[in-house]
């Protein structure tokens, strides 16, 4: 797998209500075309709680047209990342609420299945962080739920959580299914003060995808290159392990209406850091 370089959905079109990512309900057919003049070459799905009876993954005409701006522009959906799961956890529920949100992840990755998405990243940070030693059962009863899933619909997940490098390979460890994999998040890394190369020595061999930001400490989201993500440590990372995966770019925003064009700089940015690590 050669190294792609994609952006998040939603990054290329106004944000909506303030919120720094969300699908792009009135837009997400143009960002075909953006994604192509900024030179990038997948977008990152996005399936949230406010878009979820509209989203197109979810209906096949939704789902034709977008395998046809797809093969009309030339960018890829790959992956898909479930934000959905951010207010409704898979830990901390009530039974049958676990049981209702685990039967909503099957159908989801159905879709992407359809839709030719080859990994899910699902997120237990913030609302869906894993907190207590019942948080980490409820995850490893998930995926002893899916095991199945994965393997007939041929698809991975990966785990973005706030856990320290150890404890997360120790979950990946006890998991143990090898569809389940870790997205490194740059920015997020570095909002709790976590060392990439500690990170990666700790459980490189389980990462599956990147999200490019950067974010100070114990804060927000920063342009690239102004907050506290070590990128040269990144880059060593990378070369160490020898990653070819993904990148997808999850950068603050930048000015509104210059959606292209930022996307473009901040494409120039990895595209640097990926050369050092060559």
């Amino acid at each position: 797998m050669s190294r792609l370089i994609g952006i998040m959905q939603g990054r290329l079109s106004p944000p909506l209500h303030g919120r720094i990512q969300s699908f792009p309900a009135g837009t997400w057919q143009a960002e075909f075309a953006r994604a192509a003049e900024a030179g990038l070459q997948a977008i990152e799905w996005v399936y949230d709680v406010e878009d979820a009876d509209t989203n197109p993954i979810g209906n096949a005409g939704g789902l034709e047209q977008m395998r046809q701006l797809s093969k009309k522009h030339g960018i890829v959906v790959q992956s898909l990342c479930a934000d959905y799961f951010m207010p409704f956890p898979l830990v901390r529920a009530a039974e049958p609420e676990w049981e209702a949100r685990l039967r909503k992840l099957e159908w989801l990755l159905a879709q992407c299945r359809l839709a030719g998405v080859q990994h899910v990243v699902l997120p237990f940070v913030d609302n869906s962080r894993i907190d207590s030693a019942k948080d980490r059962l409820d995850v490893i009863r998930l995926f002893q739920r899916l095991e199945g899933t994965l393997d007939r619909l041929d698809l991975q997940i990966h785990l973005e959580t706030s856990l320290g490098p150890e404890e997360f390979r120790s979950l990946l460890e006890e998991i143990g299914h090898p569809r389940v994999r870790i997205n490194y998040d740059s920015g997020n890394s570095a909002s709790l003060g976590f060392s990439p190369e500690t990170e990666w020595g700790a459980y490189g061999k389980f990462i599956g995808s990147v999200h490019i930001k950067d974010r100070l400490k114990g804060a927000g989201t920063v342009p690239l290159g102004s907050g506290h993500a070590d990128f040269a440590a990144l880059a060593r990372s990378l070369k160490r392990f020898n990653y070819q995966g993904r990148f997808i770019l999850q950068v603050a925003r930048g000015k509104t209406g210059d959606e292209v064009n930022w996307a473009r700089q901040n494409r120039s940015f990895l595209e640097q850091l990926l050369a050092q690590a060559i």
